[in-house]
């Protein structure tokens, strides 16, 4: 049964595996922001998608700022827990925010030899 509960967090993500038709169930992943003035990347959470493939809660709307983010999913860890290997290690989305009134949906299509991703509504 899929969650219905809208996601309070102003990043969502929805991971699905288009190889078998489902939703990308536990799939570990990580929210992350740049630091303009190191060139580093700081770990804002880390989660691992729910049983629809989602994971509702990246960050709060308080803590969203604008700057360039990264969501990196564990792509290779994923499809071994499924008896399966992949070319794909991993897999990172790097975004830009300008607006941090707004919201972010960053969906990943994904297959054991592909991937695909747009910016959702």
């Amino acid at each position: 049964m899929g969650s219905s509960v809208k996601s309070s967090s102003p990043i969502t993500t929805h991971v699905l595996n288009t190889g078998d038709g489902v939703p990308a169930e536990r799939m570990a992943l990580s929210l992350h922001r740049l630091d303009p003035h190191m060139a580093i990347w700081s770990l804002i959470t880390i989660g691992n998608t729910n049983e629809d493939g989602r994971c509702p809660e990246l960050i709060t709307r308080d803590a969203l700022t604008p700057g360039m983010y990264k969501i990196r999913f564990e792509t290779g860890q994923y499809w071994e827990s499924l008896g399966q290997s992949s070319f794909y290690p991993y897999v990172e989305i790097v975004f830009t925010i300008s607006a941090a009134d707004q919201s972010f949906h960053v969906p990943l299509l994904v297959s054991r030899s592909s991937y695909s991703t747009y910016r959702g509504s």
